[in-house]
């Protein structure tokens, strides 16, 4: 009995390091798995997840204007310039939570394999297209003239926060909108994720709830 107890007590050390070889074996597999997501997202996609600015540094944001005049004088190349232009002519007439939102209803659609990979893709979807723009102010034949200064300031800065990764918390992945003055054909199968002042905003994919 006890030349059986002590075998059996050997063959369990001895199975021992095995058993810690297949869990360091599974947990660099996990480990890999992991690098390989992070390298493969978008590193303005992880700044949004962690809250995060281009430096690494923390970034709460404050929807209103005294916040967002505190800020520095914006600028950036085409992409920053195709957001702060949609955000001017769309949605200047917003507040500043407003503004968010729109923003960030185009950049889920830069994420989103539905839509052009790009901002300035997004923003000019379907322009010189009958009925096919996606933004008004691309094919309305209004020039586009920036004559408000203060308003495109306000449209510059939002954009340069979007593009280095302020966290998109307002629409919940929206990627429409429209104002309360229309009723688009395509609302009544989409989901509805909240509405920020004049602009109602949906997510694609599911029938709107009932609520």
């Amino acid at each position: 009995m006890i030349k059986a107890t002590m075998f059996a007590l050997a063959a369990f050390a001895a199975a021992q390091p095995a058993a810690a070889e297949v869990k360091q074996d599974n947990l660099r597999h996990l480990v890999n798995l992991e690098q390989k997501g992070l390298s493969s997202a978008k590193p303005s996609h992880l700044r949004s997840l962690l809250a995060l600015d281009a430096s690494g540094a923390i970034t709460p944001i404050s929807y209103n204007r005294e916040w967002l005049s505190s800020q520095p004088v914006a600028k950036g190349g085409s992409q920053w310039e195709c957001l702060a232009e949609a955000l001017y002519f769309e949605a200047r007439g917003e507040s500043v939570k407003g503004q968010f939102a729109v923003a960030e209803v185009i950049l889920n659609r830069v994420d989103s394999p539905r839509f052009p990979a790009t901002v300035c893709g997004v923003v000019n979807q379907g322009t010189g297209r009958k009925h096919a723009c996606q933004f008004t102010f691309t094919c309305d034949g209004v020039p586009e003239t920036i004559s408000e200064p203060l308003a495109w300031d306000r449209a510059g800065k939002i954009a340069r926060q979007m593009l280095d990764g302020a966290p998109r918390a307002l629409t919940e992945g929206a990627t429409f909108y429209h104002t309360h003055a229309v009723n688009p054909y395509w609302a009544k199968s989409f989901t509805k994720t909240t509405s920020i002042g004049d602009h109602q905003f949906y997510r694609a994919g599911y029938r709107v709830s009932s609520n």
